[in-house]
């Protein structure tokens, strides 16, 4: 397995806990009580989400010089380290709508708040850092799948057991020690 895909992997399944995309699993699951449905919709919108954020962040990674794109990253893990520590809530009343309902609900409130999360913009730093798209998206998608379908699947009696300041300011150590990383790590980004 390559390094892009296992960092991010790492990087997204760390962050996601206690995250707001997480805690929408939890409503989801706990009042529709679907989950093939419910993961399907968190696969599909984590895909679609993170694919544009991988594109951006290839764009903005081809955007500046090697030097420039050390200090925007390792700006951006810093500032990632200190969101950590600001824990999420989530205010959402959702209910099915259409044909396909708990997927399609799903797949749109996961993309929705996805958009400008922690996650997203780890998305973004990654695919910007080592321009590879796909195991930049690949990697975050199973990321976000491996912090999110344990939730869907065992709800509440899970969610009560994470002790999530502790993760969080893991979370954001591994953000800072990244930071210091893209500064002080290889020239080869």
């Amino acid at each position: 397995m390559s390094t892009p895909f296992l960092v991010s992997t790492l990087v997204v399944a760390i962050a996601e806990i206690g995250d707001k995309t997480q805690l929408l699993s939890l409503v989801l699951a706990a009042r529709y009580r679907k989950p093939l449905p419910i993961i399907c919709g968190i696969l599909f919108a984590t895909l679609a989400n993170h694919a544009l954020a991988g594109m951006a962040g290839e764009w903005v990674g081809a955007q500046f010089s090697a030097q420039t794109l050390r200090w925007v990253l390792a700006l951006s893990m810093f500032a990632i380290a200190a969101w950590m520590l600001k824990p999420d809530k989530i205010e959402v009343d959702v209910k099915p709508i259409g044909r396909y309902g708990v997927f399609i609900l799903t797949l749109v409130a996961f993309f929705i708040a996805e958009i400008g999360d922690k996650t997203q913009i780890a998305s973004v730093v990654l695919a910007a850092q080592y321009q590879s798209l796909a195991a930049v998206v690949l990697g975050t998608t199973f990321g976000m799948m491996i912090a999110n379908v344990p939730v869907v699947l065992l709800g509440n009696a899970m969610a009560h057991r994470i002790p999530l300041r502790v993760v969080h300011i893991a979370a954001a150590l591994m953000f800072a020690a990244l930071g210091v990383y893209a500064l002080v790590g290889p020239q080869t980004i």
